[in-house]
């Protein structure tokens, strides 16, 4: 399978040359290397010229192009016509040296699939479990491993609005478990929802569905948007064994009141995707579990080092719910 490799990037030249060099030593190497850059000065453009990366094409974006989906969709546009897989990654990524192999096999594996994401590895340390062990209320279990639940999910199922779905998947209320609640059993999962800064897709697919321009700047969930209406028209996966590190670059990231907003607007706009017709009982656990992580980030006011961020992102929240009474999204 001929394949491309999309990084969109912004203001990240270090972080970006760390993952072309993980790149430069996989198993399986891109037929093309296209990178988009959002960046408002040349510094980027100057790092990669004075490095050698085989089939890598830089395109800087104009100012109407700027942002994490109109970059993607025009990276899409860029891809070569041979080419059968788009693999996206985040800029702050470095992969191990059978990334790519292990995606294409899984294609190989379930040639139906459109999708198919890689697995985060060291965000979260999870432990298998042996015989007869006795599960902890602090912890979470799934598929024979387990990890310490987070603080907000606990919350959640004191008060009976946990996710009632498996990691990857949606429920009617939205907010369910991400894929990083998924264990590293080297096993093949199949979702509904990826993340964009590790996903790939099959090419044939852009003739017919784009990223979401509703998405603007930063893009906060619109890996979740397109997987979800992706997933309407076929199968996506997750190979837990196709792994990469993740180092979440502070550089490029929208201030922390803009955050919190986004976490409330787009999140409402994701789960209208998955549910457009939402009954009484999914309004009811929607809003109440936003107001709930609203609550939670507030108090971490008092009990984190960054108190400005904490309140700064929780009243972003709260204003951004305050909005959806008389603006909603996509209006």
């Amino acid at each position: 399978m001929n394949f491309s490799l999309i990084v969109c990037t912004y203001m990240r030249p270090k972080p970006l040359l760390r993952l072309l060099q993980s790149v430069q030593e996989q198993t399986r190497y891109p037929d093309e290397i296209l990178i988009i850059d959002g960046s408002v000065n040349q510094e980027t453009q100057t790092a990669l010229s004075q490095k050698s990366f085989q089939n890598l094409k830089y395109i800087l974006v104009s100012d109407e192009n700027r942002g994490l989906t109109r970059q993607r969709n025009l990276g899409i546009s860029k891809v070569a016509e041979t080419s059968e897989i788009v693999f996206f990654l985040d800029d702050d990524t470095v992969l191990e040296k059978n990334y790519f192999e292990e995606i294409i096999k899984t294609y190989q594996k379930h040639p139906e699939a459109l999708a198919v994401g890689g697995y985060i590895k060291n965000e979260i340390k999870w432990e298998q479990l042996g015989e007869n062990y006795k599960l902890k209320p602090t912890e979470f279990y799934f598929d024979g491993w387990k990890r310490k639940d987070s603080s907000r999910f606990l919350m959640r199922k004191k008060l009976g609005l946990d996710a009632d779905t498996p990691p990857g998947f949606s429920p009617l209320f939205s907010h369910g478990r991400s894929v990083s609640f998924l264990p590293q059993t080297n096993k093949i999962y199949k979702v509904e929802m990826l993340m964009g800064g590790v996903s790939s897709f099959k090419k044939s697919i852009f003739n017919s569905i784009r990223f979401s321009t509703y998405f603007e700047g930063y893009g906060l969930y619109e890996d979740a948007d397109f997987s979800l209406r992706l997933a309407k028209k076929g199968k996506l996966y997750l190979n837990t064994a196709a792994q990469l590190s993740h180092y979440h670059e502070p550089s490029g990231r929208p201030n922390h009141y803009r955050y919190g907003k986004m976490v409330v607007r787009n999140g409402w706009y994701v789960w209208r995707v998955k549910n457009p017709n939402p009954q009484l009982k999914d309004k009811l656990k929607w809003h109440s579990i936003t107001l709930l992580l609203t609550a939670i980030r507030f108090s971490n006011t008092f009990t984190t080092t960054n108190k400005k961020a904490a309140f700064t992102e929780s009243l972003g929240r709260f204003l951004g719910w305050i909005e959806l009474l008389f603006n909603k999204p996509g209006n």
